[in-house]
């Protein structure tokens, strides 16, 4: 029993020593937030999206940068970012951009 708590313990502080700007759980992540925002009035015609993909934490593959969310949606001036992230084990990861704006 000493034994599978310290091992235990050890896997703790190895997942935990990962530093995240956003919320991670350790067995499941799903987690919407702000990314960023322009000046001006919050009304918005248009939507674009990139996405990435991550298997197994040792593969990530993808363009989920604001560049190509805003690209993918025909926007010149982009209101406000949003990040969307749902992981399931670290085994398979989506990360999800949407920008805003005309």
């Amino acid at each position: 029993m000493k034994k599978i708590l310290i091992i235990m313990a050890l896997f703790g502080l190895i997942l935990g020593g990962c530093a995240s700007y956003y919320p991670l759980g350790m067995i499941y992540t799903e987690v919407q937030g702000p990314m960023a925002a322009a000046d001006g009035p919050v009304k918005y015609s248009k939507t674009g999206t990139a996405e990435a993909q991550s298997v197994l934490g040792l593969i990530a593959t993808g363009d989920c940068s604001i560049k190509t969310s805003a690209r993918n949606g025909d926007i010149k001036r982009i209101k406000y970012v949003d990040y969307h992230v749902n992981n399931i084990l670290g085994i398979i990861g989506r990360y999800t951009t949407t920008v805003y704006g005309d």
